[in-house]
């Protein structure tokens, strides 16, 4: 027999980042709001993210650190609630934090000063959050929604989806989002792994495997039309990784190549290396290449690198190169080109791209125009934000707006 139902103005199913800024927006207005979340503890993506410190936000927020299908969807929303808003916020609460490069903004102690934030705002303003709280099935009512915990049912005015994606499944990660999506008639895009490592399953695997916990600095790009990113890449015991991959994943696409440049800083000056090549050939006649490499990309690395790209004139003096093979061998530490077989998928990724069309969801509002009094908010709708905070900013700006009117 099914339980009485509860009433509330607001039920909203994910007490991950967004929710629970949507939480503490709505209750603000004096709504009676409900947060429920199915896992055993809530904010599990805040606590991990940033190593444990959370990169809560960044400095600089524009759209085009933002991929959708619909690139203007998230311009309303960020320009209504700005990074400036939620440093606020750390600073109202008295949680120290730093930056570090490219304007990421990182808590000094532990990611947990930012959900015990969020939390106590809820409770401030009397918000209730549930965790265990599986939904099983969602009603349309006349005058709202019935939402059912098995034989539990709760009603409510507005509902709030802010499940997220399918990013790290043993953090909870599901697509009952999108499935509460399609039931109310709208599009879901295809989704995939996004800021993610990427994997090779020809002869790459065993030199990355060798080169397992080498770090370098490079500037990546998947294709031409991408934006690269001059960042650290990682060698794996799977792939490649680190923050240029992990951004370079955003825009890549199976099949494609992955254009990496080993000496993003010339350690010579304005000469391109090539030139530089070309003048060591008379300057240094009876060298190897390797050796010249040898105190700008570590050893290990300058080995694969040999056997993988002038195998033929290892051992063969400077002097006896011709310019063209040195300016062909430049190129090729330039631009690296490796064909990844695929990525490590949503076990690790930390977003997923595509999901919930923007089309037919209100850009201020967030609400569903399709369904009045349903809201779509953070990683389940079709946003996806570059590494260093981007992500956390669009969960904030998102939820801030759909807390304004659900």
């Amino acid at each position: 027999m099914a339980q009485a139902s509860a009433q509330f103005d607001v039920v909203i199913i994910g007490a991950g980042a967004s929710g629970l800024m949507c939480a503490m927006a709505a209750g603000q207005r004096g709504r009676r709001v409900l947060v429920l979340d199915s896992s055993n503890k809530i904010g599990k993506k805040i606590l991990m993210s940033g190593g444990g410190r959370c990169n809560f936000t960044n400095m600089q927020v524009e759209p085009e650190h933002f991929i959708s299908e619909n690139t203007h969807f998230c311009v309303s929303a960020l320009n209504r609630y700005t990074q400036w808003d939620f440093i606020a916020l750390v600073e109202k609460h008295g949680i120290a934090y730093h930056e570090r490069k490219h304007g990421q903004l990182f808590c000094d102690d532990s990611a947990k000063d930012i959900l015990a934030m969020l939390v106590n705002e809820c409770e401030a303003v009397g918000v209730r959050i549930r965790s265990h709280a599986s939904v099983t099935e969602i009603a349309e009512k006349p005058s709202g929604f019935t939402v059912h915990l098995g034989q539990e049912q709760i009603r409510c005015e507005s509902l709030v989806v802010a499940t997220g994606g399918l990013s790290i499944p043993t953090l909870g990660a599901s697509g009952f989002g999108y499935e509460i999506a399609r039931q109310f008639g709208h599009e879901v895009l295809p989704t995939r792994a996004g800021l993610v490592p990427m994997t090779f399953s020809d002869g790459m695997k065993a030199v990355t495997e060798r080169l397992s916990g080498i770090a370098l600095d490079t500037v990546v790009s998947s294709h031409d039309d991408a934006p690269s990113f001059h960042e650290n890449m990682l060698f794996t015991h799977r792939g490649i990784s680190g923050p240029s991959i992990l951004q370079a994943s955003n825009y890549w696409q199976l099949g494609q190549p992955v254009q990496i440049d080993l000496l993003p800083t010339s350690p010579w000056g304005e000469m391109t290396l090539s030139d530089w090549l070309i003048a060591q050939k008379k300057a240094q006649p009876k060298v190897l290449l390797r050796t010249l490499l040898a105190p700008f990309l570590v050893k290990a690395l300058v080995h694969e690198l040999q056997t993988l790209l002038w195998l033929g004139e290892a051992e063969k003096p400077m002097a006896d190169w011709s310019d063209a093979a040195l300016k062909r061998v430049a190129a090729a530490l330039n631009g690296w080109t490796l064909r990844p077989s695929g990525t490590e998928g949503y076990r690790t990724a930390e977003v997923t791209l595509g999901g919930v069309s923007t089309n037919e969801v209100s850009s201020r509002t967030m609400e569903s125009q399709r369904q009045t009094g349903l809201y779509f908010i953070g990683e389940v709708l079709d946003v996806t934000g570059w590494l260093g905070g981007y992500n956390f900013q669009w969960a904030w700006a998102s939820g801030h707006a759909a807390g304004q009117f659900a």
